[in-house]
């Protein structure tokens, strides 16, 4: 069956139910209130907002250095596993995404 959308709708009315003072009625004094979970880390000062000075910050990530089966790419930078080869020319290896 074919349904105009564009057609106005015939206003049935009003059950007692949908009244805002027969939903507060249903409701009773059960008021409920929201609970909200925060933990230490949630706070505002850890959040770091850009331009912050971070200069009294310590470098806290492991770096490791580049293995045996890696490489750089000379075009992207990114180190990759020595299977993502794509090109060496002139010493220089390229990685399959940046000749792909």
């Amino acid at each position: 069956m074919a349904t105009d959308y564009d057609a106005p709708r015939k206003q049935e009315e009003e059950s007692p139910a949908d009244s805002l003072e027969a939903l507060q009625a249903s409701r009773g004094g059960n008021a409920q209130t929201a609970v909200i979970d925060v933990e230490e880390n949630d706070t505002a000062e850890g959040i770091d907002l850009p331009g912050a000075d971070l200069s009294n910050e310590e470098l806290t990530v492991v770096v490791v250095p580049e293995q045996s089966d890696e490489f750089t790419c000379s075009s992207c930078f990114l180190v990759r596993h020595r299977s993502q080869v794509a090109l060496e020319k002139n010493g220089l290896k390229y990685c399959r995404d940046c000749e792909g």
